[in-house]
């Protein structure tokens, strides 16, 4: 935990950052509203897109947004329902509420919206449900990605319910359980303390009674990204590493035109994990060739991470000529280099029956006085921003 004056220091400058981009980007909304879902615990309202004439059995692409964003503004910006036209799958857009976060972030670190069954998480789940149930999708092609706070709970659900997932994307994201306070999330975020390999990878064991396969990990980070520190990204990894069985070091390494790649395979020479860190880029996901468009946080760096998570899966091509998207087994084609490297950072299943809710550390109300104040306010200020 880093000194308390160190932590208003670094307050003073991070609130002049506060309200120099929009909220809300609600420009181009193609998203529908998913009604009732379930008993939705976290209070999170669901979006939807479905391409026309979606084919039975399609996939699932769960998108998280990140602070100060919503649903429609994200999907605009990082081209995920121009890709799902491309495809051929459908995608569900979480949204966060201002009752729950008053920034629209994602509770990622708060025990009680993030252990399996309860609050935010629980609420992903029954819309999941709900989506595979009402269009006929596949449920052996369910996939979740998210940006910073999205992407910390993107993690989280690949770890609560992995037999829900065939893979993730983690953009300028966290490790799930590496915070369950305020000032840890702070901490963590700037790349300081949090647990070890060993505990993280016991984290994600004893986030739920899995044992069959594992979902394959698409990790994206930028090298200058001063909100979420680089560091997150290999912790990610050595999370992720354990219960795929590999090894610490990467079975192959790229790099070329600003992206370096580690790609962890299994024996059989599948990538389970992969780390794509873009040079001299700073905090959002990356957008370009050709798809999303640039604005706060989606930073034009002439690669679309949209395009590259969804290959990584084994869903971002086009539909064969029988009609069917390749399957979570499918090993995915090399990735496609940008033709140019240019950084322009734009800068229901029925409720189960529970024990009793585990106490919630809110940050709104867990703690008193200035100290609390400023963490706050440095978390609403940059500490969760996408």
């Amino acid at each position: 935990m880093r000194k308390v004056s160190d932590t208003i220091a670094r307050l003073a400058a991070l609130r002049g950052l506060q309200n120099t981009h929009p909220t809300s980007i609600t420009s181009a909304d193609r998203l529908s509203t998913l009604g009732k879902f379930g008993s939705n615990p976290g209070a999170l309202q669901a979006r939807y897109y479905l391409p026309a004439d979606l084919r039975n059995g399609a996939p699932l692409v769960v998108v998280l947004h990140g602070c100060t964003q919503n649903a429609a503004g994200y999907d605009h910006h990082s081209g995920w329902s121009q890709l799902a036209d491309e495809a051929g799958f459908a995608l569900l857009y979480p949204e966060q509420q201002r009752a729950n976060n008053p920034n629209l972030c994602f509770n990622w670190f708060l025990p009680a919206d993030t252990a399996r069954d309860y609050g935010e998480v629980s609420s992903i789940q029954q819309m999941i449900e709900a989506m595979v149930v009402t269009h006929g999708l596949d449920r052996k092609q369910i996939f979740v990605t998210g940006l910073s706070a999205g992407g910390a709970m993107a993690a989280t659900m690949l770890a609560t319910y992995p037999e829900v997932f065939a893979g993730g994307g983690i953009i300028a994201g966290l490790p799930f359980g590496c915070a369950t306070t305020v000032p840890e999330a702070f901490d963590r975020m700037r790349g300081h303390g949090g647990p070890s390999e060993q505990e993280l990878q016991r984290l994600v064991r004893k986030a739920s009674k899995h044992n069959g396969e594992w979902p394959r990990i698409s990790i994206w980070q930028g090298s200058a990204d001063h909100t979420v520190a680089s560091a997150n990204a290999e912790s990610i990894a050595a999370q992720w590493r354990g219960v795929h069985k590999l090894d610490q070091a990467p079975t192959h390494s790229t790099s070329e035109r600003g992206r370096s790649r580690q790609v962890w395979a299994d024996e059989a020479g599948e990538a389970k994990i992969e780390i794509n860190m873009i040079a001299g880029m700073g905090h959002g996901a990356p957008i370009g060739n050709g798809l999303g468009t640039a604005g706060p946080y989606m930073l034009d760096v002439g690669i679309s991470s949209t395009r590259e998570i969804a290959r990584f899966w084994g869903v971002g091509d086009a539909a064969d000529s029988s009609g069917a998207a390749r399957s979570r087994s499918a090993t995915p084609r090399g990735e496609t280099t940008p033709s140019t490297f240019q950084l322009r950072a734009a800068s229901e299943e029925p409720a189960k029956a529970r024990p009793a809710e585990p106490p919630r550390n809110d940050m709104r109300g867990s703690q008193a006085g200035a100290v609390k104040k400023a963490i706050e306010d440095a978390l609403r200020a940059a500490g969760l921003l996408p």
